[in-house]
């Protein structure tokens, strides 16, 4: 899908834009120097029409990203929350993959970073499915990368930084080009973090792990799996996890905006329990998956309508 290619609008800077016309100039710091802020968002389809899922915990996350970096944000989380509203509209999209940004502009350049203005985009488009669609039953595999997750002092792990994700795409392209589908990214001490851009869960005994949050993103999805299976029963403990006790899990499950919750079937040409799907993660999948489009009533919360 070319980007460039589609038409419709794009919230920027407080003005909707025609799609193909939203562009910024060469010498935008963020551009060059990669200190910028986003989010990733999804709006689904429910008997009410087109519904924003978590959208106030996404602005909140967009913001406190934004002050982590030191970003002067030039609009409130009302505009903005409004904004993301306004394109899915504009575009005429019941289900869509949002993303909010904000970025330093071309102001200046150089790595003082200082008399830049803040500038904020909202595009929203159709992305039905960041992983195959079968992978949601069949499971994918995994493996574990020669990349280390970031240090908690060397950059800055509670916000969601374009510049982070450097990370991501290198530990993912090296799992893909290895025949693997996603990679499994270690601290650096050695303990598992999460993906290349989701949170990782197991389930041992009963009992679903998943690692504290240190050098991994306060993941949304991650806190609404948690709330779901604290709701049905499940005890959830937040601990260090070594990939041999991954090895060991009987299931594994990846979650994320994007990627929703994706089981994992084998990690380092490792079987995961019985290397299908396994019952708790069918169950906390298909509530997530029931909640995110209005079908289940305990979660009627999280969605934010569009119209």
């Amino acid at each position: 899908m070319d980007l460039s290619q589609l038409t419709g609008h794009i919230w920027l800077d407080g003005e909707m834009v025609p799609w193909q016309e939203a562009k910024v100039h060469v010498l935008t710091h963020t551009f060059h120097y990669g200190l910028g802020v986003f989010e990733g968002v999804r709006a689904y389809n429910t008997s009410q029409g087109a519904a924003i899922f978590r959208l106030q915990e996404h602005t909140d996350r967009l913001f406190r990203s934004a002050h982590i970096l030191r970003m002067e944000m030039p609009f409130d989380k009302g505009t903005l929350s409004e904004a993301q509203r306004q394109v899915v509209r504009a575009n005429g999209l019941d289900e869509a993959y949002i993303r909010p940004m904000c970025f330093l502009g071309s102001e200046g350049m150089g790595l003082r970073a200082d008399n830049l203005k803040t500038h904020v985009m909202v595009a929203a488009w159709a992305w039905p499915s960041y992983m195959d669609p079968e992978a949601m039953n069949r499971g994918i595999r995994v493996a574990t990368s020669s990349y280390t997750r970031h240090h908690v002092n060397i950059t800055m792990c509670k916000a969601k930084a374009n510049g982070n994700y450097i990370n991501s795409i290198l530990a993912l392209r090296e799992a893909l080009d290895a025949g693997f589908e996603e990679a499994l990214l270690l601290d650096n001490e050695g303990y598992v973090a999460e993906g290349s851009g989701e949170n990782v869960f197991l389930v041992r005994n009963g009992v679903l792990y998943t690692p504290e949050l240190t050098s991994c993103l306060e993941g949304i999805t991650r806190d609404s799996i948690i709330r779901i299976a604290e709701d049905q029963g499940l005890t959830v403990k937040e601990k260090r996890i070594t990939r041999d006790e991954v090895y060991v899990a009987d299931e594994a499950f990846f979650t994320g905006t994007a990627a929703e919750v994706v089981p994992i079937r084998e990690v380092d040409n490792r079987t995961i329990g019985t290397g299908v799907r396994g019952p708790i993660t069918e169950t906390l999948q298909r509530i997530y998956l029931e909640s995110v489009r209005g079908a289940q009533a305990d979660y009627a919360d999280w969605l934010a309508p569009v119209a």
